[in-house]
């Protein structure tokens, strides 16, 4: 049987357990970058690679997977452990990446930068999804999207440029052939009347989802 080429990437993020969390991860590959190690220990994960510097992984951690192989890299590094990581897994044959603890923690610079790092991926042709178990984000380009998001939930979409030729459909709040200049909050907080389509003209944008916050019911 071929080895599988979803892969997901542990990040020092926060992360929670939640059905959607494993029916994305599983039977994926794992690969941890540093302290997003401990999420294996919740996952009952085995990743097949470890990399970082190691700056933010305890010790009792580090003794918990002697079998899997490390890779060390020193704190002046010229890339993110993440991005060490991610770039791993695209050496061993990753289509599909799943960025897990990207979106929050204490370093806000990290979870834009995951954000960033996951538009220019999906530019690359790559399947990209970042979660954090309560709240997803997947890179909008130019094309269709569709979202599997319960009724009630709240989406967003945050334009890193203009955004032309924007629709969105099967939402509280639709939108057809529209002008989102960049920065404009025009398109926070929708509402999901159930899976949401969207597709988009030009432009680069990401949506964040929070399929479990039913606020908007």
């Amino acid at each position: 049987m071929s080895q599988s080429t979803t892969f997901t990437i542990l990040l020092g993020g926060e992360l929670r357990l939640t059905d959607r969390l494993r029916a994305a991860v599983a039977g994926s590959r794992f690969i941890a970058a540093d302290g997003g190690m401990r999420h294996a220990v919740a996952l009952n994960a085995t990743p097949e690679l470890w990399v970082g510097d190691f700056d933010s992984t305890p010790a009792d951690l580090r003794g918990a997977f002697p079998n899997v192989p490390k890779q060390p890299y020193p704190a002046a590094k010229a890339a993110t452990d993440g991005e060490i990581a991610i770039s791993e897994a695209i050496d061993r044959g990753a289509t599909r990446l799943i960025l897990a603890g990207a979106m929050g923690g204490e370093r806000s610079d990290h979870a834009i930068q995951h954000m960033l790092y996951g538009v220019q991926l999906a530019e690359k042709g790559f399947d990209v999804l970042l979660t954090s178990g309560d709240e997803e984000a997947l890179p909008l380009l130019p094309g269709e999207l569709e979202l599997a998001l319960p009724a009630g939930s709240l989406f967003s979409v945050l334009g890193f440029s203009d955004l032309t030729g924007l629709f969105i459909h099967n939402a509280r709040y639709p939108l057809r052939d529209f002008h989102l200049p960049f920065g404009a909050s025009r398109t926070i907080s929708n509402v999901a009347e159930g899976p949401v389509r969207l597709s988009l003209g030009s432009g680069r944008a990401i949506v964040l989802a929070r399929p479990y916050d039913l606020s908007g019911v």
